[in-house]
């Protein structure tokens, strides 16, 4: 809305607040690079307290880091993804717990953009920072009561979860306890939804004490005999967008490439680090010269750079792509077939890069004041996450089959 919640209007401020939203953008990232030393610097305390310290995760709501996909119409900059991709990343580079955590914010503004209008209004009613937490594994149960859902369940992995206003989560839709059939229906499986609360009504549980992404705060969230109104579910699949634009037409087609660009992000991070350490003129122990004057090292580091200049390429190739189709309305599970496949390859290879980069950084690596033993666990958490398992390259193969496959007649 704009200033006194007056809807837009004209084409003409359309186009006003398109261009702000450009000069938005500059700003931020000078706002994010001026930042930086002061994040890099607490990295400790980051990863001690498991979370983003309150007066950082404000810093980042005052700055605008979770507007960026918030609709013009509601105060946001709604970007578009190949810019707001290009800013998350730059969160990435300095810490990966805050650039995780600015990923999945931003990332879930989306999601948030499949209710219904009535309760989207009351998500954003006290402004375009708002900041979502939640958890898409399908491991709670809604039974049908009174024109609502009693929903149970207990959530993993949702980042951020401290610091959220609303926090969702993923159930399996019931009648007199018998799971309701999903749209497929013949296959058998159940009908998932997703539903949002505040989050004030969930209860946070101290669950995480991980090896990776330490200070993302991707504790476990509960709700218990919890009566949610209908209006406050959607369907991420097939649901329809309640505000316009082409960031909200393809929500699940855009989301993978969300992950792939923090791993880009942190490898490009851990490149830069191992060349600043061979810069300092170390030497290993029994090595004939210092590290940047091995012919081993120097191979070793361009064929890794390589990886991390060809994991960009990639994840900019394929968000032009995206933005491309989003443009045109187009979407299919194809669009999203292709997407997680590409975040798997750059999370995969992202991986590689960065391991080489812990190794070839000697024992001095092991240290918990290394950025780079930092850099590699928060990948391999990364890594982890069920958007970027290998497993799912099944599905990019199976739709090159089908591709590939003769009509009769043609």
């Amino acid at each position: 809305m704009l200033p006194g919640g007056r809807q837009l209007t004209t084409r003409l401020e359309a186009d006003a607040l398109r261009t702000g939203a450009s000069t938005w953008a500059k700003r931020l990232l000078t706002d994010i690079q001026e930042m930086a030393p002061d994040i890099g610097s607490r990295a400790a305390e980051i990863e001690a307290g498991r979370q983003i310290p309150v007066d950082l995760m404000l810093a980042l709501k005052s700055m605008g880091a979770f507007r960026m996909l918030v609709p013009q119409s509601h105060g946001g900059l709604e970007l578009e993804l190949p810019t707001a991709l290009e800013l998350i990343g730059e969160f990435g580079k300095i810490d990966g717990s805050v650039g995780w955590t600015v990923m999945i914010g931003n990332g879930n503004d989306l999601l948030a953009s499949l209710l219904p209008r009535a309760t989207y209004e009351q998500v954003y009613q006290n402004g375009p920072d708002t900041f979502v937490a939640g958890s898409a594994q399908p491991v709670g149960t809604a039974e049908q009561a009174g024109g609502g859902w009693l929903v149970n369940g207990r959530w993993p992995f949702a980042t951020g979860c401290q610091h959220a206003e609303w926090m969702y989560g993923f159930c399996v839709m019931k009648a007199a306890g018998i799971p309701l059939p999903g749209s497929a229906g013949a296959d058998g499986s159940p009908l998932v939804r997703g539903f949002f609360v505040p989050a004030r009504n969930w209860h946070i549980e101290d669950t995480w004490h991980a090896a990776g992404l330490k200070g993302s705060g991707s504790h476990h969230i509960s709700l218990r005999d919890m009566w949610v109104p209908a209006a406050n579910f959607f369907d991420i699949w097939s649901g329809i967008p309640c505000v316009t634009g082409p960031l909200y037409q393809t929500v699940p087609q855009l989301l993978p490439l969300f992950h792939g660009t923090i791993s880009v992000a942190v490898a490009e991070r851990a490149l830069d680090e191992l060349v600043e350490l061979a810069n300092t003129g170390r030497r290993q122990l029994r090595a004939a010269a210092p590290m940047r004057d091995s012919e081993v090292f120097q191979f070793e580091l361009g064929r890794v750079a390589a990886d991390v200049r060809a994991a960009r390429a990639f994840l900019q190739t394929h968000a032009a792509s995206l933005w491309r189709d989003a443009l045109a309305g187009t979407k299919d599970e194809a669009h999203f077939t292709q997407a997680t496949q590409t975040a798997i390859w750059l999370v995969t290879t992202c991986v590689r890069a960065t391991d080489a980069c812990f190794m070839l950084g000697g024992a001095s690596a092991l240290y918990e004041s290394s950025p780079l033993q930092r850099r590699m666990r928060d990948l391999h958490a990364a890594a982890l996450h069920a958007i970027a398992h290998q497993r799912h390259y099944v599905n990019a193969g199976k739709l090159l089959l089908e591709r590939s496959t003769v009509q009769p007649g043609h």
